[in-house]
């Protein structure tokens, strides 16, 4: 397999539902809040739908990981039974003994009362979650709501989640079963990834899989999204075949070539040929809406705004003069990629005050390790640097698909501090986001003694200072993290500040939890936005 090839630990786009690899966007983030208040709070129904494929199960499985201590949780997979064989499912799963030979309805409903009050009266919470829950018939569904009918006078004794696709909403909106509808307390609908966070996800997924994030060139991943919609699951399943091509042609990255291949394996000639020339239509109507509006704006600055001063060709480094304000971001005239990408690094390194070393960026990432600094090179969105809020560097891409790249030194609402060759501009989001397709690179600072991610079991002076940082993190009183060994108990608030911070919630504390923790508890160094720690 293609493993070896890539140098991974492991295959990165398998379709099980790994919570490890579970990316949490926005909205993601937001239907694990959901479900988290589900098993935290007391009665109800929790709705969680989506299409097929956009991540409910994995994000149901990170639920699991996360579920109080006191919860005992009933999981029910296949849906597609009567009444009698979902109520003999939940015995099962909580382990409720079963009377031998034939059991009516009400037997098992006596059984599941009793067991759901002797639950309470020991403290603990009973939850059950049901997958694909559109399959299930009115009349289960109305047993569902009939178990939910025991309660004290503080709350329900039983919290019921259920996932499924779109078409629960419309069974739920049947008039037999509006007593069911108006007992649900939340509910959220997953969509697809944007094309923002196509590049993060698939990042995420290499990161958590050892491989590197140049894989996926940022042309590739524009047209991954396009294939693939945004889906999770269609994302992994050309990824892997498009990595698993790359491996047969001996390349060390997936191009567009092998990645249109891997679309036609998976989708079939006829669809792939049909949606490329859709897409060709609707190019061909964009790039004539684009020369037109071009047009006009050039027009317009031409006649009505006052030119802007040439581009000076000094000294690279931060300009003395106040930012020159700009609508639109371009790589000035008379710098090459090459020199607009020195330039860059070497503006984020003097906000660091580290020397940037004439052999370029690689040679000056590997000398700043020796004071404990690191070169981070990743993928994100603007919402995961604000989060960062440490200057970045930013690879973009002209109109013409060629490369160029500025420092990000500031941020303010919707307008940037950015740093191009010598010059010093303000600019608005907008106008990097059309050109950058996530690609960045941050510096950080690592713990003492930190060599590799810190993973349950390590034990050390980096745990200590991890357990010291958490409990400072937690306010003063707060008791302190005793030992040197990453336990249960760190793991925890570890998994905790993870997905407060929208990141995959796994333990594993590695350069993004660690550049968080600095954000959150305001550390010394550069910030985009000072004082406000995490936004």
């Amino acid at each position: 397999m293609y493993k070896e090839h890539f140098s991974l630990r492991e295959l990165p786009f398998s379709i099980a539902p790994d919570p490890r690899y579970l990316y949490l966007s926005g909205q993601h983030r937001e239907a694990l809040a959901h479900l988290v208040y589900g098993v935290t709070t007391d009665g109800g129904f929790v709705l969680l739908t989506g299409e097929v494929g956009t991540g409910k199960t994995t994000v149901c499985r990170c639920l699991l990981e996360q579920a109080p201590e006191n919860a005992d949780i009933a999981f029910i997979l296949n849906p597609r039974v009567t009444v009698e064989e979902l109520l003999a499912s939940i015995c099962d799963e909580l382990r409720i003994s079963r009377p031998e030979g034939a059991a009516s309805n009400k037997t098992y409903i006596d059984l599941i009362n009793q067991y759901l009050l002797d639950a309470h009266a020991r403290g603990r919470k009973t939850v059950l979650i049901i997958e694909e829950a559109q399959n299930l018939g009115p009349d289960v569904l109305e047993q569902v709501r009939l178990l939910t009918n025991l309660e004290t006078n503080e709350r329900k004794l039983l919290q019921v989640i259920m996932l499924g696709q779109p078409e629960l909403r419309d069974l739920l909106s049947r008039p037999e079963l509006r007593q069911l509808a108006q007992r649900i307390t939340a509910r959220y609908h997953l969509g697809p990834l944007s094309k923002r966070e196509v590049p993060a996800y698939v990042s995420h997924r290499l990161s958590v899989a050892g491989g590197k994030n140049n894989l996926f060139p940022a042309s590739v991943l524009s047209r991954l999204f396009r294939l693939s919609g945004g889906i999770p699951r269609i994302v992994n399943i050309l990824c892997d075949r498009a990595l698993l091509g790359a491996y047969v042609q001996g390349k060390d990255h997936v191009d567009k070539a092998t990645l249109s291949k891997a679309g036609r394996e998976v989708f079939g000639e006829t669809q792939v040929t049909r949606s490329r020339k859709g897409l060709g239509w609707i190019a061909a109507g964009l790039a004539l809406i684009a020369c037109c509006s071009i047009f006009a704006a050039v027009y317009y600055t031409r006649w009505n705004q006052p030119a802007l001063p040439p581009v000076q060709k000094s000294a690279v480094g931060p300009s003395a003069q106040p930012p020159v304000a700009l609508d639109e971001l371009k790589l000035p005239e008379g710098l090459s990629a090459t020199e607009s990408r020195e330039s860059a690094y070497r503006v984020l390194f003097d906000q660091w005050g580290l020397a940037f070393d004439p052999g370029g960026k690689e040679t000056s990432c590997k000398k700043i390790e020796e004071g404990g600094m690191r070169c981070l090179d990743s993928l994100g969105n603007m919402g995961v640097i604000r989060k960062l809020n440490r200057p970045v560097v930013l690879k973009l891409y002209d109109r013409e698909g060629k490369s160029y790249y500025i420092a990000l030194t500031g941020l303010r609402d919707d307008r940037a501090v950015v740093h191009a060759g010598s010059r010093e501009l303000r600019i608005g989001l907008r106008e990097i986001e059309k050109q950058w397709f996530g690609e960045y690179t941050v510096i950080w600072k690592a713990p003492p003694d930190y060599t590799r991610e810190i993973k349950p079991g390590d034990r050390g002076q980096v745990v200590r200072w991890l357990g010291r940082r958490f409990s400072s993190l937690q306010g003063t009183g707060a008791p302190e993290h005793a030992g040197e060994v990453y336990d249960a108990s760190l793991v925890k608030m570890v998994k905790r500040f993870q997905l407060v911070e929208g990141l995959a919630p796994d333990g594993v504390v590695g350069p993004h939890t660690l550049i968080r923790l600095d954000a959150s508890a305001q550390q010394s160094g550069p910030q985009l936005s000072p004082g406000k720690g995490a936004s």
